[in-house]
């Protein structure tokens, strides 16, 4: 799993400014205007523009970091597709990591419990613990997506991604060989609970109001967390234990072939097109900066953020034994060292090698510097891309 938070502190104390220029608009006056200015290079940081001194390494640093996140997501495709070792035949047939068919209906359910709860509890959840302990500078920082204004989108994708899975498709369909159809099949009631705190948590979720970081104290933002609650509850303990204790082992894997095929391999496959896309995109723009092109790589950005949001409900087998989820899109960043790769153009810093080890010091501070928030931090500003400073 990503580094969650982990970098928050640090966050903070390298951007807070006394006006937020950075963070905020005139949304939440009781959100803006209360942060203090804690350094004297934090104003620096947090105002950072694209400008004509910094524009070589600028370019560059966006370019190494879209190249980076293009071939993370093309590893993570091939690794699920291709070789002589494919993951999906290890999650498609039983063996010494999936001994039983039951294991993988397991395996489905428990990454959807999982991106389930990180949403209500730590996505929206540590925000607001921290807003309402009176810690307004922490709670701002904590809110993932918060230069682009996109978590609202960011966590109803999160959940859309545990409809899929539930579903074995990616168009609102339930599939023929799917954990939906199995249960609506054989317990309705219970299909229609899954079902229905799927719903109300992506609804109670784009419910909150726009942006996040700037309503975090939302009386939304409560039913948020207790609706996405309800469904990490729904899936743990009443899903899980239907299919514990109701297995058909032969249907469980039609199951999990069509959910690899239907839903896995077509999400993994789309971000690899699309970070391609928004790779282009950034190198069209460094080949002639200007404003427009701030724009195409911004909705490049956006393009390439849905798939990747959407593939959170499976993040088990490569994206996690590989270290390429938060390769791609740890969070908080270390801001204050993207900062200072601007200014010293080490790219070399965003590099690992070697077996990954999540403890490895070198390893998160190289993922803190790459991946989809590190090219927003450089694309985007108070949720709109940036410019070209004159």
């Amino acid at each position: 799993m990503k580094k969650y938070f982990k970098y928050a502190l640090m966050a903070v104390t390298a951007f807070c400014t006394t006006t937020l220029v950075s963070c905020g608009d005139d949304d939440d006056p009781t959100i803006i205007n209360t942060l203090p200015d804690t350094s004297a290079t934090a104003a620096a940081a947090a105002d950072i523009e694209y400008w004509q001194a910094n524009q070589a390494n600028w370019n560059n640093y966006m370019i190494n970091v879209a190249n980076l996140l293009t071939q993370d997501a093309t590893k993570l495709y091939n690794e699920w597709n291709n070789g002589s070792e494919p993951y999906k035949n290890t999650f498609t047939t039983t063996n010494e990591t999936y001994a039983t068919y039951n294991d993988i209906m397991v395996q489905i359910i428990d990454g959807c419990t999982d991106i389930a709860n990180e949403v209500g509890v730590a996505k929206i959840g540590d925000p607001y613990s921290l807003y309402t302990a009176g810690k307004t500078t922490q709670a701002l920082y904590a809110v993932e997506s918060w230069y682009s204004y996109h978590s609202r989108q960011d966590y109803r994708n999160n959940i859309y991604s545990v409809r899929n899975a539930f579903y074995g498709s990616r168009d609102k369909s339930i599939a023929d060989h799917s954990l939906a159809k199995y249960v609506k099949d054989n317990n309705p009631a219970l299909f229609s609970r899954v079902d229905d705190a799927i719903t109300n948590a992506a609804n109670a979720i784009w419910a909150i109001p726009d942006p996040f970081r700037n309503h975090i104290n939302a009386p939304e933002v409560e039913v948020a967390m207790e609706v996405c609650a309800d469904l990490t509850t729904v899936l743990d303990e009443n899903l899980k234990s239907y299919i514990e204790e109701h297995v058909n082992e032969d249907e469980f894997k039609l199951i999990a072939e069509k959910y690899v095929s239907n839903v896995v391999l077509p999400t993994y496959e789309d971000l690899k097109e699309k970070t391609v896309a928004l790779n282009n995109a950034i190198r069209a723009f460094a080949a002639n900066p200007g404003n427009a092109g701030f724009e195409r790589a911004c909705q490049a950005w956006l393009d390439a953020r849905a798939p990747w949001e959407t593939s959170e409900a499976f993040l088990f087998g490569p994206v996690a034994d590989l270290g390429l989820d938060p390769n791609m899109d740890s969070w908080p960043l270390d801001q204050d060292a993207i900062v200072n790769i601007l200014k010293n153009g080490n790219f070399g810093s965003l590099n690992w090698s070697g077996n990954y080890k999540e403890e490895d010091k070198a390893i998160e501070a190289a993922q803190s510097v790459r991946g989809f928030h590190t090219l927003e931090f450089l694309l985007f500003k108070n949720g709109a891309p940036r410019k070209v400073a004159q």
